[in-house]
């Protein structure tokens, strides 16, 4: 039973204890960076650190005079701009809604010449008919007269 338990807490050491794992990390980092790198960061920060103060010293005062001088110029420009792309959005809203009313015009129109065309060809088709009808009934007539006087040359 106690080699059961051994082993149980052998396993459970390997599976959920990560300590000696975690040892070696710690000393290979520990190793990087202090054996490797040496003090290249802590001497880069100090760098950094310098590059900034001298940054602020000098050229904080540079930065506050041309904010001052290109800001308003930005800002009149920038309003300009606003003024002109307000402009352009009217110009193309009423050219929109004139395209839409030329449209709806020649619509129209065109729905009228359609109805015209459609009129006029009915009433060419009705004098078609109604000559047809004439010639029929002459053609008619001619040949009842016809034959009428073949009747009447036969007896």
């Amino acid at each position: 039973m106690t080699e059961l338990s051994r082993e149980i807490s052998e396993i459970w050491s390997r599976l959920f204890d990560h300590r000696p794992f975690l040892n070696g990390e710690i000393k290979f980092m520990l190793k990087e960076f202090e054996e490797k790198r040496g003090d290249r960061e802590v001497e880069n920060l100090f760098a950094i650190l310098e590059k900034l103060t001298d940054i602020k010293d000098t050229q904080l005062e540079k930065v506050e005079k041309a904010s001052k001088t290109a800001l308003p110029v930005l800002a009149e420009k920038l309003n300009q701009a606003l003024q002109l792309s307000e402009e352009i959005e009217t110009d193309y809203l009423q050219l929109q809604e004139k395209s839409k009313q030329k449209l709806a015009e020649n619509k129209e129109k065109r729905q009228k010449e359609w109805d015209q065309f459609i009129d006029d060809m009915n009433f060419k088709c009705q004098r078609i008919d109604n000559t047809f009808e004439e010639k029929e009934e002459e053609l008619r007539d001619l040949y009842a007269d016809l034959k009428h006087k073949l009747n009447i040359t036969d007896k």
